[in-house]
């Protein structure tokens, strides 16, 4: 898929995949928060309900969730754009890809869901709605999208506090905006924000999305 972007993402996802090679055995040993895994435990229940079996994780990082996933029975497959973290997803026993959120170079229809937490925050605005397109194409009928990151404002560029190097963009968006762009092409099964302890600007969005 060709992005009409292209020259502009590029950039961001140089600059990304270098920050998070570096950064991979900080993410590897970070304890996950009680409500992440509350997040994807509801959404495993829900695809275990309607009998989903392939599962594809983009911005798979270190493959924790993708292991979830796979120890409950699923067929996983992870993508993320960073080498280091998809050679910690390969260490895990995980199918996993380098690939961008722009070119995700799977046949159409094939996957049961797509889980994406806290990475497609990381997507120009610009672009997020053909992201979300390219996702769209990747579901079989019916098939679930998992959405989950922060937001709930509208703020573009580098965060100046990123320990990060090179510091990282992102793009957060407001809960009307996303539920607009979420809306022009799946069914919303589910919407609502969780409050963060850490965050007085921002709240976490919790998305679950139907393909027609």
């Amino acid at each position: 898929m060709e992005s009409r972007y292209d020259s502009v993402y590029e950039q961001i996802i140089s600059e990304l995949r270098q920050s998070y090679d570096r950064m991979v055995d900080e993410r590897e040993s970070k304890e996950l928060a009680p409500w992440k895994d509350q997040e994807r435990k509801d959404f495993l229940s829900l695809l275990q309900d309607e009998g989903s079996s392939r599962l594809l994780e983009i911005g798979a990082g270190t493959g924790v969730h993708g292991k979830f996933f796979h120890d409950h029975g699923m067929q996983v497959v992870c993508t993320d754009l960073s080498p280091e973290m998809v050679k910690r997803c390969s260490e895990k026993g995980l199918e996993s890809y380098v690939m961008d959120f722009l070119h995700l170079t799977f046949p159409k229809n094939s996957f049961d869901a797509v889980f994406a937490m806290n990475c497609l925050l990381h997507v120009p605005k610009e672009d997020l709605p053909q992201v979300l397109e390219g996702i769209y194409e990747l579901l079989r009928k019916k098939g679930l999208f998992y959405l989950g990151q922060y937001g709930g404002v509208g703020l573009d560029g580098k965060y100046e506090g990123d320990h990060y190097r090179p510091k990282r963009y992102f793009s957060f968006i407001t809960d009307e905006l996303l539920m607009a762009l979420a809306q022009d092409m799946f069914q919303v099964v589910s919407f609502k924000t969780i409050e963060l302890e850490e965050e007085v600007k921002f709240h976490f969005q919790s998305l679950v999305l139907r393909k027609d």
